[in-house]
């Protein structure tokens, strides 16, 4: 086959996926909604139906609860000493992540992973870069009592800051009417519907998807070609939220002394030493450094990074090898890149970026 008639061949594969993906967003159902009649929507580009396989049967989505998380969420008084907050790394400007390599916790201690996004995290079950955490009700607990985090030495502790609080007495009763007690559970899955509603999507690709051809440049329309084909990107970043939520060695980290072991602490699997989980690429523009050490300061050197086949070690996942690309490939894969950066939406958006535009900042903690 000549040269010629492989491009020509690529360029219909292409063609046919944009349409498959337009026919698919096209057709997403209408927003789901719970027993108590709250309607959680989404973004263009989103399935949002998607998003109710994450919810437990015993944590429905309500409006109360939802209020209740968003409080708690900005609230730097769950911290040892009132000074952090989950929103003080995980920002609302950065797309939910932290622009520092680790995030700084109480007492200026920092960890060893960068703090991940949380948006669209919704769309999975297990939470942190080595999915230790099987929700986001799980999750939502793990920094209040990390000691290099927010340093409550136990959620008791956090529980009787809030029991001593009239206001949030009040604020669970009305989210957990079946009882006057509050309890871990309820402080979870408060947290954990607050962040089910962190959603991006209405991006400049999702337009193209959708028909607006002028919505990417043509730079851009050549980088989502490689994306697809010679750069293998798709393998690993894939469906509408660009993840497979799957666990890949990438070589990150394995030159130091003492290399990461990522999800082989949780799953004890060999293969899993030094893996972890593919993230998101929506809003991935906004949410350097990257890789889960952080070690990667711009989407150049990420591309740079995956262009030389990561870094070799025993578990190097058999999907990661050198990609030969040129300098224009490599410049049109970060403007393909870039146009999966759109709108992010949550509870209670507006009145949150009014109070962080004027509020001083504080320290972030650190998440892993």
């Amino acid at each position: 086959m000549s040269t010629s008639q492989k491009a020509k061949l690529a360029s219909l594969a292409v063609a046919l996926f944009i349409a498959a993906c337009a026919e698919r967003i096209d057709k997403t159902p209408p927003p789901s909604r719970d027993p108590a009649g709250f309607k959680l929507s989404a973004p263009m580009g989103l399935d949002i139906t998607s998003a109710t396989f994450s919810v437990p049967d015993d944590n429905p989505i309500t409006e109360d609860k939802i209020k209740l998380g968003k409080r708690l969420f900005f609230d730097k008084s769950l911290s040892i000493d009132g000074s952090l907050s989950c929103a003080s790394c995980h920002v609302p400007e950065n797309a939910f992540s932290d622009s520092n390599r680790f995030s700084i916790g109480v007492k200026s201690r920092r960890g060893t992973r960068q703090s991940p996004t949380l948006i669209n995290r919704a769309f999975s079950r297990a939470q942190f870069w080595d999915g230790r955490a099987p929700s986001l009700e799980e999750q939502a607990l793990v920094p209040l009592t990390n000691p290099v985090e927010m340093g409550n030495p136990s959620l008791k502790i956090v529980l009787k800051r809030l029991e001593n609080s009239p206001s949030y007495i009040a604020a669970f009763k009305q989210a957990f009417p079946d009882t006057d007690v509050i309890t871990e559970q309820h402080l979870s899955q408060a947290i954990a519907s607050f962040e089910r509603t962190i959603l991006a999507g209405n991006s400049p690709f999702d337009r193209f998807i959708n028909g607006d051809k002028s919505s990417m440049s043509e730079a851009a329309t050549r980088g989502y070609r490689i994306f697809l084909g010679k750069g293998l990107c798709a393998q690993c970043h894939l469906s509408f939220n660009f993840t497979d939520e799957i666990y890949h060695n990438l070589g990150v980290g394995a030159l130091a002394k003492k290399p990461d072991p990522g999800r082989f602490t949780i799953s004890k699997l060999d293969g899993h030493q030094g893996a972890f989980k593919t993230p998101t690429l929506r809003e991935v523009a906004s949410t350097a450094p990257y890789m889960s050490d952080g070690s990667l300061k711009t989407l150049e050197e990420v591309i740079e990074y995956y262009d030389k086949g990561g870094q070799p070690n025993p578990w190097l996942s058999p999907k990661i090898k050198p990609l030969n690309l040129n300098d224009q490939e490599k410049t049109d894969l970060v403007e393909f890149l870039k146009t999966l950066s759109g709108e992010i939406s949550w509870y209670g958006k507006d009145g949150d970026l009014k109070r962080a535009a004027g509020a001083a900042r504080t320290p972030p903690r650190m998440s892993s």
